[in-house]
């Protein structure tokens, strides 16, 4: 592990009573200053936050759970659209979006996977309204008319029903009203943004209220493809979104949203950051690459990297206050289609013609629970949650028209000397354009959670808390693939040695003497020792690096006779906390919680059966020739944490301290490959660190934030990676340090209500990969500090005229890395977003 490590194993008590010592300075000493502060304090009190975070009405500072809230005016002066914007004030959480513009990929804590793999869904949950959202497509559209966003850190199974391992996200939008109102913006910008929102609500009746809420985003691609005339990256979104809410009694209501949104982009384009050895052969067929400089945001490619996707839901929640307790019940059916196509090469040589995904899931949802009313000396919750979900996956992945003359160059011509002399074909039969591999996926998924929690106060000060939840979870997965390419299915191990003497004849024909003529051999070897020494190099490799060019993995369909294709996975996960009141301004806690996560299938061409199912396949006959193994699915990860937090609210500080130790064990570690996915376990992945969120008003008008997350986080056992045994190393893309802060100042310019707000981002140094020799060839971090700031007039009427800018100092990163698709040695990355800026207007009504 590196010496920089925010904070070392060994030296983790130490950090702990750091912690502690932290939340008793501040409990003694912070009230002091409040005092100091005398009259001008108490007139300038800072705003109390009510979140739903545990499934009751609470404010921030008195939940004893570690949660950010990012309320509607943060969101609208920060100018964050969509889900990828949170991070940039939530340090906790970090966000990628990579190959589509369906992957998105949420972490928390450093634990979080799905990553483009529908099979697999992500350890950190996401709900809007309450309704869960499996997959990433359904995740990142623009955020709508938002209320508030909670983000929940470690184990949240006792809560929510589903797959809360690491965390949840929680989007609270607005309720319908029954006062007219509404909201209309535009927005302008760098690449030609142009952003239109808006949204009505009202009375129908004097039981029931409405909304409606509409948008559309559009904004030219940042990233010019050279050969093909596209600009990638770009914005082409729009979303509808309507609510009725019904109140026929004062103890029952009903609230149904129905919403659609679609997504038709160019994403994501690749640059070129490892120019490996077939940089050269690519360029002598005439293709082009920007040769290791990813920030000229110029790309080549043969085809548009087209994204289409549809997203659609309707939700039912209704509540009955039965005196004692409240009822919910939230019902709820979802749909995501994605159509993406892309050139995955990355080169405008045409060596992948097509890599085609159609990726339909239909979800079903239904929660309900009882949540006591809050008097007296035990509150209670208990639910129940299920869950019925389907994925369908047809995929393509096909040779271009280059991919020959490619093959030719990188073996120096020996696959076509092979091809009539070994394998018995024409020369030229393999690696024509068109073949490739053809694929069907699916999976259907059910599973059902009892979950609740009890709290018992002890006295007005200290609470007692217990939280349960039983999960069962099944999957029923299959896989077929039929592919056309006759080479990958060729097992050279055993014609190792004839390859080596048919290329030994090949490469000394190459050099002007005659294989057959032993004199003509041993005077070269004398004459010329080093290069006949690196000519036999060569030719005993050839096997080897002939297995290279074998793109396309042999696949065997399951389920079969040996493979079930079905996981039945079941846990029960728990809760212990205590809560203590320390003075009327400082809460602090301790808990102890565990996580469960079912099997995760992988539903890509990389799916591969395990050493034992291999050998039942050999058994039964099923194998085909060339087959390797790996993994069909990754088993399920069970997490816990360790937390001590402290909370403390004055009129004009507040802040929050936690202090963990967090681990999953079996964590599903979901690594793409280009054009697949390597699934597998960790034994164990384990993090330890500090997170801090502060606030302070100086004065009435000015509020400072600061939020930081120090992370020591570790591969405690990962012996059956994808890269060998990685235990003992820092997991790839996890930074130890991430901090934000920001700055707001509120004023009055000319009669108008204004504000200055500037924030920052900061990100410490992670590796790109977890396989240590593929970081070192990459030999870079990623590290940025991220600036954006904004500045707002809000006249009496409600019109306002916001300025922002987001990056305003274009700082430059590259946010992902993998191995080049059919290149050996070179890699590709996703390079940042430029600085983006512009200037909204919006009206209130």
């Amino acid at each position: 592990m590196s010496t920089s490590n925010a904070f070392s194993r060994v030296g983790f008590k130490a950090f702990l009573s750091l912690g502690v010592g932290l939340t008793a300075l501040a409990a003694t000493q912070a009230p002091a200053y409040a005092q100091e502060a005398g009259d001008e304090a108490s007139s300038r009190t800072l705003q109390t936050v009510t979140i739903t975070a545990t499934k009751r009405e609470q404010t921030l500072q008195d939940v004893p759970v570690a949660v950010s809230v990012v309320d509607s005016s943060v969101i609208e002066q920060a100018e964050i659209v969509d889900l990828n914007d949170l991070q940039s004030i939530v340090p906790s959480l970090r966000i990628g979006q990579y190959q589509t513009s369906a992957n998105t990929n949420f972490i928390i804590r450093g634990f979080g996977n799905g990553d483009n793999n529908a099979g697999i869904e992500p350890s950190v949950g996401v709900f809007i309204d309450g309704v869960y959202r499996s997959r990433s497509a359904a995740q990142i559209s623009d955020l709508p008319n938002i209320q508030r966003v909670e983000v929940l850190r470690g184990p949240q199974s006792t809560l929510f029903g589903k797959n809360a391992s690491a965390g949840v996200i929680s989007i609270i939008t607005e309720k319908p009203q029954y006062e007219w109102g509404g909201s209309a913006e535009a927005t302008v910008g760098r690449f030609n943004l142009f952003r239109v929102a808006g949204d009505v609500t009202g009375p129908i009746s004097d039981t029931v209220a409405f909304s409606l809420g509409a948008n559309y985003n559009s904004r030219d691609g940042y990233i010019d493809d050279l050969n093909t005339g596209i600009e990638n990256n770009n914005r082409d979104r729009w979303g509808v979104r309507g609510q009725l809410l019904i109140e026929p009694t004062e103890d029952l209501s009903f609230r149904i949203i129905g919403d659609m949104d679609q997504i038709n982009e160019n994403c994501c384009a690749a640059a070129n950051i490892v120019n490996g050895e077939t940089g050269a052969a690519v360029m002598g067929l005439g293709g082009m690459l920007d040769v290791e400089n990813p920030f000229s945001y110029n790309a080549y490619t043969n085809l548009p990297a087209t994204n289409k996707i549809e997203n659609s839901g309707l939700s039912l929640q209704a509540d009955y206050d039965m005196g004692f307790a409240e009822l919910t019940s939230i019902t709820s059916y979802r749909t995501s289609e994605l159509d993406t196509d892309q050139d995955s090469d990355f080169t405008s040589a045409d060596l992948l013609s097509r890599n085609a995904n159609l990726t339909d899931i239909e979800t079903f949802t239904q929660e309900i629970r009882l949540t006591s009313n809050g008097t007296g000396q035990l509150d209670w919750m208990v639910g129940a949650f299920y869950f019925d979900e389907t994925v369908d996956i047809e995929n393509q992945i096909l040779y271009g028209d280059d991919t020959r003359a490619y093959i030719d160059l990188l073996s120096q011509g020996l696959v076509g000397i092979l091809e009539p002399m070994l394998f018995n074909v024409p020369t030229g039969t393999f690696f024509q354009p068109g073949v490739g591999m053809t694929e069907t996926y699916g999976q259907d998924n059910t599973a059902f959670s009892l979950f609740g929690t009890l709290d018992y106060h002890v006295t007005d000060r200290l609470t007692a808390t217990v939280g349960l939840n039983y999960t069962q979870d099944n999957k029923d997965a299959f896989g077929s693939a039929v592919s056309t390419d006759g080479y990958a299915a060729i097992e050279l191990d055993p014609l190792n040695p004839y390859i080596t003497q048919i290329a030994t004849g090949a490469l000394l024909t190459l050099a002007g003497v005659d294989p057959s003529n032993p004199a003509q051999v041993a005077g070269f070897a004398t004459a010329y020792p080093d290069v006949f020494a690196e000519l036999m190099d060569t030719a005993n490799g050839a096997t080897s690096r002939l297995q290279l060019l074998q793109f396309f993995p042999q696949f065997v369909d399951f389920p079969n006779i040996v493979e079930s294709g079905s996981t039945n996975d079941s846990d029960t996960t728990y809760t212990l906390r205590l809560a203590y009141d320390a003075t009327d301004n400082v809460n602090v806690y301790a808990s102890f919680a565990t996580g469960f996560k079912a099997s995760s299938w992988n539903l890509s061409r990389d799916s591969r059966p395990t050493p034992t199912g291999y050998a039942n396949l050999v058994t039964a006959g099923l194998n085909t020739p060339n087959l390797t193994t790996g993994t069909r699915f990754a088993g399920p990860e069970e997490s816990e944490v360790i937390e001590i937090g402290m909370k403390g609210a004055w009129d004009t500080f507040a802040v929050n301290l936690a202090v963990f130790d967090q681990k999953i064990e079996g964590f599903q570690s979901n690594i793409f490959t280009g054009t697949g996915f390597a699934l597998a376990n960790a034994g164990e992945q384990s993090t330890q660190g500090l997170e801090v969120d502060a606030t302070w008003n100086p004065t009435e008008n000015l509020t400072l934030g600061f939020a930081g997350t120090f992370l020591d986080p570790v591969y405690d056992s990962f012996e059956n990676s994808s890269a060998g045994d990685i235990s003992g190393t820092k997991p790839s893309g996890i930074s130890e340090v991430s901090t934000s802060a920001s700055a707001l100042y509120t004023f009055t310019f000319e009669g108008l209500d204004a504000f200055v707000r500037g924030d920052w981002q900061y990100e410490g140094p992670s590796t790109y990969r977890d396989d240590p020799a593929e970081q070192a060839i990459i030999a870079d971090e990623r590290e940025y500090s991220l600036f954006n700031a904004s500045v707002g007039f809000t006249s009496e009427s409600g019109l306002n005229l916001t300025f922002w800018g987001r990056n305003i100092f274009d700082e430059q990163y590259v946010m992902s890395v993998f191995p080049s698709v059919a290149q050996l040695g070179s890699f590709s990355g996703y390079p940042s977003q430029p600085a983006t800026y512009g200037v909204t207007v919006r009206k209130t009504f």
